[in-house]
């Protein structure tokens, strides 16, 4: 695979042969950095490190100038900074973000209507019902990507293959400003010597698990038997993983994204071990997500916490719910009993609250009785307070904590939410 900071890319050189492609995996190249430079381009070729300036916030991205000195994504600012001295620092800007992201979209779906967008800077596009219009899925590669810089400003990278699996894994390889296809009859050939962890949801701790039994690379995967493989990581991802390892992936490009979840979270700026200013937190971002589905026509199946601890370390818990719902005192009640079963009380740094499982929202309508129903009433008219005077002037005096006994000394969270 090739390195985060671009060193050992691997690309293809144009007129390579694309046979039985048609899936593209589109990335655009350190996004956040690149649309600064765009903005500003004294910036071009100065190690950028995106993120609060603050000691307690961490890199949203990084130019691959900085990434040579080792500086990532998730990395604390203050440790990015110890790596690289030299670097400058850019407070994140995500209106401008979301501006270029909407013109490098507007790009991909003038070329096919098969676009499914993964995340701000990637997606997915099917161009094989295309191919009569802009050529073959190589040529269509190419033609985007000169686009994306022409029309944007921007560079991007580009994987071709048979499958988003194998698409994705190719476009990593060739980044930055590159493109690699992978013909399908190949595609064997290209996933047995790649690591285990270019394997598509396979975490780190995994990446453990597999290689003190000897399972190193994909290769590895697909000879070991099943078995043995489940015992290693359960049978469901034993089973996806073999799959995977030999090519096989079914999945098709969608254009409609169905939102699997929503969260809320708060990074501390002094770590906390308080846990009623914990559980009072957990409540109030439990009532901004209860917000967010009933503004979306969604309810939860199913809530989780994150509780990340001073070293850095994380925790998550998650259960399912007897009904689903969108109030947010019934997603808090439960967040803060989950928090109340975790036996670690180790200073706290962040903390969030997911709900899961979403359905579409039926209200009170399918049911004989609503449990929820004075407090679905009184969550409706905090929604409208907070539309008319501002979503910071409302707020429950639950969410306090004991702020009342501790004077000055609550912690004021900060960061992504």
């Amino acid at each position: 695979m090739g390195r985060g900071d671009g060193s050992g890319r691997i690309v293809s050189p144009e007129g390579a042969d694309d046979s039985g492609t048609g899936i593209l995996h589109v990335d655009m190249d350190a996004f956040y950095a690149s649309v600064e430079v765009l903005y500003d381009p004294s910036l071009r070729g100065l190690p950028l490190i995106i993120g609060a300036p603050d000691g307690r916030s961490v890199v949203s991205s990084a130019s691959y100038e900085a990434r040579r000195y080792g500086v990532r994504s998730a990395m604390p600012v203050s440790q990015a900074v110890r790596l690289c001295p030299q670097a400058r620092i850019v407070p994140p800007d995500f209106t401008k973000y979301r501006a270029v992201s909407a013109a490098v979209m507007e790009v991909f779906h003038s070329v096919t209507p098969l676009v499914e967008q993964l995340s701000i800077d990637e997606a997915f596009l099917d161009v094989r019902g295309v191919r009569r219009l802009w050529g073959s899925p190589g040529q269509i590669a190419v033609l985007l990507r000169r686009r994306v810089r022409d029309e944007v400003g921007i560079t991007c990278s580009v994987g071709v293959a048979a499958t988003k699996h194998v698409a994705k894994m190719a476009s990593t390889i060739s980044k930055p400003d590159g493109m690699l296809i992978v013909p399908a009859a190949r595609t064997q050939e290209f996933l047995d010597p790649r690591p285990v962890g270019a394997i598509w949801g396979v975490g780190p701790k995994t990446v453990e698990v597999l290689q003190s039994r000897g399972i190193r690379l994909i290769r590895d995967v697909r000879e070991t038997p099943l078995e043995s493989l489940s015992r290693a990581v359960g049978p469901a991802l034993a089973q996806r993983m073999q799959q995977l390892a030999r090519g096989e992936d079914a999945r098709a490009v969608e254009t409609e994204r169905i939102e699997k979840s929503v969260g809320h979270e708060e990074t501390f700026e002094v770590d906390v071990t308080d846990a009623a200013v914990l559980r009072a937190e957990l409540l109030r971002l439990s009532d901004r997500v209860g917000a967010r589905l009933r503004a979306s026509g969604w309810q939860a199946g199913a809530v989780a916490i994150k509780i990340r601890f001073a070293d850095f370390s994380t925790l998550t818990r998650t259960t399912s719910l007897p009904e689903p719902t969108e109030v947010g005192q019934r997603i808090g009640d439960t967040a803060v009993g989950l928090f109340d079963q975790l036996q670690r009380r180790d200073p706290v740094r962040l903390v969030g609250v997911r709900a899961e499982k979403l359905r579409e929202s039926m209200g009170a309508a399918m049911a004989l009785w609503d449990d929820d129903e004075d407090q679905r009433r009184l969550e409706g008219t905090l929604d409208d307070a907070r539309a008319k005077f501002g979503a910071s002037m409302i707020t429950r005096a639950r969410h306090l904590g004991r702020t009342g006994d501790r004077g000055g000394d609550q912690p004021r969270p900060f960061g992504r939410e």
